[in-house]
């Protein structure tokens, strides 16, 4: 799967900006890089292309308060206070309510894409898209774990862009023809895809 690797080398950490484009006026392109599972974390901070808009403590903070709120509190087991419904308190992995809510907070509104439509049925040019999420299954330690991945990819000055955070630098898509095609190739290998917007 192109711009999604399977053997991600872990505690490779690092973040900043690469400058894309032609000549001295390309673009900035802010990329966090892959630190434990904290890929959500990371996701969220390339969409949106600012380092530290979202914090560990934050999206802990979000995942307690859902946990709060979680109608099966009784039936969870001594376990379930390391591996709690919403995040993993040890490897930092966080799920899609998570997403959801921390996306919200900063005025966003998150729709799940329906795979029986395809990608081309997405409007890359809306003016109120922010960008996209997809979570995959990925392969590491040589396939011994297999685990859950988010990755972003949003449009910056025109170009989009891979910000898989376990790929070492952003990847550019050639045009939005590759863009979809990429994710049909997400969706047909049973990835999810949900679209950003801007809320009104």
């Amino acid at each position: 799967m192109e711009g999604v690797k399977s053997e991600a080398k872990q505690g490779e950490t690092g973040s900043g900006e690469v400058g894309v484009g032609g000549g001295g006026g390309g673009s900035k392109v802010y990329h966090e890089r892959q630190r434990l599972q904290f890929c959500l974390l990371h996701a969220l901070n390339n969409l949106m292309q600012e380092k530290e808009c979202f914090t560990r403590a934050e999206l802990d903070r979000i995942a307690g308060n859902l946990v709060l709120s979680d109608p099966n509190k009784d039936q969870w087991t001594p376990l379930s206070f390391i591996f709690k419904p919403h995040h993993n308190v040890v490897t930092g992995n966080y799920d899609v309510n998570v997403l959801i809510t921390a996306l919200e907070a900063r005025k966003k509104k998150v729709v799940w894409h329906d795979r029986r439509k395809g990608a081309s049925s997405i409007d890359l040019d809306a003016e109120s898209l922010v960008g996209l999420m997809i979570n995959v299954t990925l392969k590491r330690f040589r396939g011994l774990w297999t685990g859950r991945h988010w990755v972003a990819i949003r449009s910056i000055d025109g170009i989009w862009f891979n910000l898989d955070s376990d790929l070492s630098e952003p990847k550019q898509f050639k045009d939005k023809e590759n863009v979809i095609a990429f994710l049909d190739s997400i969706l047909s290998q049973g990835g999810e895809l949900m679209i950003v917007l801007q809320d009104e």
